[in-house]
């Protein structure tokens, strides 16, 4: 499949409850359409062994996002807080989501990033500043040797960003992955910023997040 080029992703609202841990059970997944993409922060250099593919549900209380990255090598930290809060995230292998909700300042977007072992962090971005989100996010993590794909996905509660969280809306976001253990290490984006060096925050650059019904719902 060539490489999809969009502006637009799509969070679909999950039909039906979540499953034990509070995450969307796998059939839901089937209702959100994927974003793909394998290229670096240019739009260059192709590389399907490190594509990402990126699908988003919602409810009233959470954005869920999940991340099914294929990989050649994985490289993660080995220590973080209890919570598995981890500094410095982004200088290991790691896939990540920028949000920046309706109303936001447009240089103030929130950071979140998974690590193929689970470690995370999540960051409040504003101009000179960067601080703790502290969002409450909970994750799931697992990693297939044999396919050499690791998958995550994120339970984001939707308090930690929107004081309500209405529908309909439109949102911005923007979707990364880092790969590798020492430079030139593999940055990809969903919607490429074009910097000279690698820089995934430009806010410019993002792509619209469209809260959606179902299809059927829709078609109803």
């Amino acid at each position: 499949m060539s490489d999809i080029r969009t502006d637009t992703a799509f969070a679909v609202r999950m039909a039906g409850a979540a499953d034990a841990e509070g995450f969307p059970p796998e059939a839901a997944w089937e209702t959100a359409p994927p974003i793909r993409f394998h290229l670096d922060w240019q739009g260059k250099n192709a590389d399907k062994q490190r594509e990402t593919q990126v699908r988003l549900l919602w409810n009233d209380e959470f954005l869920f996002v999940r991340f099914d990255a294929n990989y050649r090598s994985i490289t993660v930290f080995a220590d973080s807080e209890p919570s598995g809060r981890r500094d410095g995230l982004w200088e290991r292998d790691v896939c990540e989501v920028f949000l920046q909700p309706r109303g936001s300042n447009p240089n103030c977007y929130k950071e979140i990033e998974v690590a193929p072992n689970g470690f995370w962090v999540d960051l409040e971005i504003a101009p000179e500043e960067k601080r703790d989100l502290r969002s409450g996010l909970r994750r799931r993590v697992n990693i297939d040797e044999q396919a050499k794909r690791w998958h995550a996905v994120l339970a984001l509660p939707a308090k930690s960003m929107v004081r309500r969280f209405e529908m309909p809306v439109i949102w911005r976001v923007n979707f990364f992955r880092v790969e590798g253990a020492s430079e030139p290490r593999f940055y990809s984006a969903w919607r490429p910023t074009n910097t000279p060096k690698p820089n995934f925050h430009v806010p410019e650059a993002f792509g619209a997040l469209v809260f959606t019904e179902p299809a059927s719902k829709i078609r109803g």
